[in-house]
């Protein structure tokens, strides 16, 4: 007996029409979307790695808030992984069966929410605590991937947005807590093995 929830009368019109549109867009178009969605998560990791080498020069307290930023972004994703596998949504390929620009996943790789966007929003938003530039690069690169999970054919748009939900509200919960605790980490963090990244060379 299938579980799994379908989530095609929430917007299913709305997925429709992105993926008509992307179906008529220029090849290049979509090639320049699908890598994009495939591999654009590998800029967050670039701007966290710009972020932190910097903050080491800072002092300890903004290199542990620096340092904390993957780790937050990790939470974000298990949060967002556990509202998945309790809500147990198909993908919107497999509920209205239509051709998309990404390979439609094997059933039981659930749609709702998108952990591409959760990833994406958490990263941005604890890359905020540490310095605005490089989080409002990151907010708009993770406002493109949430669209690009759309245009692709991989998630329905309620999908995107609960998972930028899911990641803004990690993150900020937790980057907050880092960061009023940032002098006790820092005196703690400073004494152990990771000591090398957070004290400037």
């Amino acid at each position: 007996m299938n579980l799994a929830y379908d989530g095609s009368a929430i917007d299913g019109p709305a997925y429709l029409e992105v993926t008509d549109l992307a179906h008529l867009a220029p090849t290049w178009l979509d090639s320049l979307i699908v890598g994009w969605s495939t591999y654009g998560l590998a800029l967050f990791a670039v701007l966290m790695l710009a972020a932190w080498w910097p903050a080491r020069r800072a002092g300890l307290p903004a290199a542990v808030t620096a340092l904390a930023v993957p780790v937050i972004t990790v939470l974000a994703y298990g949060v967002n992984d556990l509202v998945k596998l309790a809500v147990r949504e198909d993908r919107p390929c497999q509920s209205l069966h239509v051709i998309t620009l990404e390979a439609c996943p094997a059933p039981g790789d659930w749609s709702f929410p998108s952990n591409h966007a959760a990833l994406a929003a958490g990263a941005a938003v604890a890359l905020l605590f540490v310095s605005r530039r490089l989080g409002a690069v990151a907010l708009v690169a993770a406002a493109l991937m949430a669209a690009s999970r759309v245009w692709v054919g991989a998630h329905y748009p309620h999908d995107v947005l609960a998972g930028f939900l899911v990641g803004v509200t990690v993150a900020l919960l937790a980057a907050w807590t880092v960061r009023r605790n940032q002098d006790v980490l820092a005196e703690r963090l400073g004494r152990g093995p990771l000591r090398p990244l957070l004290a400037a060379p």
